[in-house]
């Protein structure tokens, strides 16, 4: 039983991953709002319904990996080590991600997240919400694991590091929508990564500091 429904459940990740590929290329090729659902289920060779069983708006299909993005960014920062602060928990993700897009596939990289947040302003307010729910997730990790900090602190903490992401998939969005050097744009973004990073980092510890200091 366990196999049967560990094979339905890779099934079933295929058959998502498989939509939102076919999704993106159609979004490269013809732009987001040419496309529809009725599209994407044409071009993969299913019912328009599959495609809502998997994607129950069209946005979801952009925003397929949202819910592993945010889970990962909320884990980095709540199973960190304790000597690290949220932003040095978050740094490799962020530059893991950076050399990511130099690897996409060119052909689906300007019909996907990246790309579409930049040049299409229905998703980019979706890409709006995602980042509030991040940054929620990201404070809510920092009230549990430095409960000391007072709640408004810890958001604005969360805040600045969805801000730091936030920047660099906008830059990383408008270099694939441009067409310019992934190579270079990828050690501009990977040493103002850090830069960003550091800073976030600083200020964490010195609220920490200030909290020890006031409760002493």
């Amino acid at each position: 039983m366990t196999e049967l429904m560990g094979r339905r459940e890779r099934k079933k990740r295929e058959t998502r991953n498989r939509l939102a590929d076919v999704a993106a290329r159609l979004f490269a090729e013809r732009g987001y709002d040419a496309v529809s659902v009725s599209d994407v289920a044409s071009a993969a060779g299913v019912a328009d319904q599959t495609v809502y069983n998997y994607f129950p708006t069209k946005p979801d299909l952009v925003f397929d990996l949202a819910e592993e993005m945010l889970e990962r960014s909320r884990r980095c920062v709540a199973e960190r080590e304790v000597a690290l602060t949220p932003a040095e928990a978050l740094r490799a993700s962020v530059h893991e991600d950076i050399d990511q897009f130099v690897r996409a596939d060119p052909a689906l990289a300007r019909g996907e997240y990246l790309a579409l947040s930049v040049a299409n302003e229905d998703v980019r307010r979706y890409a709006m919400r995602f980042r509030h729910d991040q940054a929620e997730a990201i404070a809510g990790a920092i009230a549990e694991t430095d409960p000391e900090l007072n709640a408004l602190v810890a958001r604005a903490h969360a805040g600045v590091l969805v801000t730091v992401i936030q920047a660099v998939t906008e830059r990383i969005g408008a270099a694939i929508l441009s067409g310019a050097d992934l190579g270079s744009i990828a050690g501009e973004l990977h040493a103002d990564a850090d830069v960003a990073l550091t800073d976030a980092a600083e200020n964490f510890r010195a609220s920490k500091a200030r909290v020890t200091a006031d409760g002493s």
